[in-house]
């Protein structure tokens, strides 16, 4: 077929040459290899759908090619060429046999013919990567693949978001990296033996952090991966995707000081969940020595409040009660723009009592407890929490908000990552064991019910016992209701990389990493205990899933999982019409016991938020 569209359109006289690119070849002749009746039943609408492309490309590329030919075309050969078929001619004529085929069989509808094949995705890591993930869905469905699969045996393109934070979190997708590439590589024989469904050997794509740290070696990973891009890079993804086509591997991991993808308006990937992320703010300027986080995700930028207020507003109509803020430091939000004027942190940036800095801001604009008093005030009937903050940026401001304002949830995630002055030095975090102390004084202070959740390392280059056992004390000294613990995992690129030296042994490691766990153990069960013969406000989530038809489960303010049994209350805004609680209600928890990771109560009655804190308000002063 190339060798008489060659001779058609490039005679001897005319220097143009068109081909049919290799993988088109290959894709269509592919297509035998689809035996079973329903793979054939697929195998006419793609065939269709596939040369009516392949068609109009060829056509657009011949269009534009003899078009850049025709300036420079000699004159003595345009007048002469009269008796040569003209491209008009060629094409005109494939038209008029294409129309004479019958290929009523293989029409497809509009949307099946628009979509350009069907997604399977996986996520891996923080929040921030479920956001992600949700971002590109929503670019995807822009670009005409509208399609989610639920598993990757049916998917054209599969999605895996990666995290690079620890070894353990790249060792898990690169397992996963080998089934895929087995999918691929071994797309006929699959498809014959019923395994996969997909209508052509599937494009893999590594999108997030690991996509960022690890490039290079994973587009050299014997063809397992087509498409690698970087978290600043998702609105690049189906022009990449384009490139696979045509032979070509695609790769964008270039970081931005802009990208926020403010305007976007993220596919939810729990269509009906009660909650929701929304990133804020991207990226990371405090260089910690053991975090690749600002080698993956770049320096720090913020959305404007606006299109935060925005995407909010979208989630309540869609009824969606409780929404998590998002950011690697979600607390030094900083919506500057239209601000121009240079401070240093210390004169308008206030910082925690006792914490320190080195990054410069530039612009000074409304900050996260501006953001934070915005959503509460205009939504006061949802709640908000946010993660991950650092301790460097908890003003009196912030902390007085969260006091006065009841659907500001009273939580705070507190990293400390050790308890060592000295360690924490090391890791470059800029305060000492005595100033996270007195910082966690006094939001216990300002707040006296709140919640402190934190995140430690053991193992850190040169951490000693003698550092160890600061740790296990402040683990005790703080008591905090949850805690990610883990054993230190060198990063490259990292500072502590490039001028430290991993010097604690694995099983050491894990020895110290099971005596935190079990210090933190010691000390969580006191916040449970004393919930109980408290009424606590729970959003419900859903039946429980261990007992879905007589438990439902949700959250407390604080964060805490209550369990309480199915049966009718009293709906307080609707006549006190008894019925049973469903997910999205807020519900009146009386709690009868607990355990040290959830709460038992028993349900009390169906309430709005702001119903809740007023009459515990007015009781409050009656009293």
């Amino acid at each position: 077929m190339a060798s008489t569209i060659s001779t058609i359109i490039n005679p001897p006289q005319c220097a143009l040459r068109i081909t049919l690119h290799k993988n088109v070849c290959s894709s269509l002749s592919n297509l035998k290899f689809l035996s079973s009746p329903n793979s054939l039943h697929h195998l006419s609408s793609y065939r269709a759908h596939h040369c009516r492309a392949v068609s109009a490309r060829l056509a657009s590329r011949i269009s534009s090619a003899l078009s850049s030919r025709s300036s420079s075309t000699p004159t003595s050969l345009a007048s002469s060429a009269s008796p040569i078929p003209g491209l008009h001619h060629f094409v005109a004529t494939a038209s008029v046999a294409s129309a004479d085929v019958d290929t009523s069989p293989d029409i497809l509808p509009n949307s099946e013919v628009q979509s350009k094949g069907r997604i399977y995705h996986e996520t891996y890591g923080c929040q921030m990567n479920i956001n992600d993930m949700e971002i590109v869905l929503s670019l995807m469905q822009k670009a005409g693949y509208e399609e989610i699969v639920d598993v990757p045996e049916k998917a054209e393109v599969i999605f895996i978001n990666t995290c690079a934070i620890r070894d353990n979190a790249e060792q898990k997708v690169w397992q996963r990296l080998n089934y895929f590439w087995f999918l691929k590589r071994h797309w006929k024989s699959n498809v014959a033996t019923g395994r996969s469904e997909s209508l052509h050997p599937p494009k893999v794509v590594v999108l997030g952090c690991m996509a960022e740290r690890l490039k290079d070696k994973i587009l050299d990973a014997d063809k397992m991966v087509d498409v690698v891009c970087g978290p600043d890079a998702y609105r690049d993804l189906p022009r990449l995707l384009e490139e696979v086509d045509y032979g070509q591997k695609g790769i964008n991991t270039l970081l931005s000081l802009e990208e926020t993808y403010a305007d976007i308006s993220p596919v939810r990937i729990s269509k009906n969940s009660v909650s929701a992320f929304v990133s804020i703010m991207r990226g990371c300027n405090n260089m910690c020595s053991f975090c690749i986080v600002p080698f993956t995700r770049g320096r720090e930028r913020s959305r404007p409040v606006d299109s935060i207020v925005r995407e909010v507003g979208e989630l309540w109509d869609q009824g969606v009660k409780e929404v998590m803020l998002l950011g690697q430091n979600v607390n030094s939000y900083n919506d500057a723009s239209g601000v121009e004027k240079e401070v240093q942190p210390g004169n308008n940036w206030e910082l925690s009592e006792g914490f320190s800095s080195k990054c410069k801001v530039k612009s000074v604009g409304l900050r996260f407890a501006d953001l934070l008093d915005r959503l509460s005030n205009e939504y006061p009937e949802m709640r908000f929490r946010y993660t991950s903050p650092h301790p460097k940026d908890f003003p009196d401001e912030l902390l007085y908000l969260m006091r006065d304002r009841y659907n500001i949830c009273k939580m705070i995630h507190l990293p400390a990552q050790s308890g060592s002055s000295a360690v924490l030095e090391r890791m470059r975090r800029r305060y000492t064991r005595e100033a996270y102390m007195e910082l966690v004084h006094k939001i216990r202070k300002i707040i006296p019910d709140v919640g402190i959740t934190s995140d430690f390392i053991c193992g850190f280059c040169g951490e000693t016992e003698e550092d160890h056992k600061e740790t296990i004390n402040l683990i005790k000294s703080v008591g905090y209701d949850m805690a990610y613990m883990f054993a230190y995992s060198m990063r490259e690129k990292t500072h502590a990389h490039r001028n430290y030296v991993d010097d604690v042994p694995e099983n050491i490691k894990q020895r110290r990493l099971t005596e935190m766990i079990e210090a933190f153990r010691e000390t969580t069960g006191q916040f449970y205990d004393i919930q109980i013969g408290t009424t606590q406000l729970v959003l419900v989530e859903g039946p429980n899933k261990r007992s879905p038809d007589t438990e439902l489960i949700g959250k407390s303010d604080r964060g805490h999982r209550v369990i309480f049994n199915i049966e009718p209350v009293p709906d307080r805004e609707n006549n006190f019409t008894r019925r049973n609680p469903t997910a999205g209600d807020f519900v009146e928890v009386q709690v009868l016991r607990s355990s040290r990771a959830s709460l038992y109560g028993q349900a009390l009655g169906i309430t709005r938020l702001s119903s809740f804190y007023k009459t515990a308000k007015d009781e409050a002063v009656a009293s």
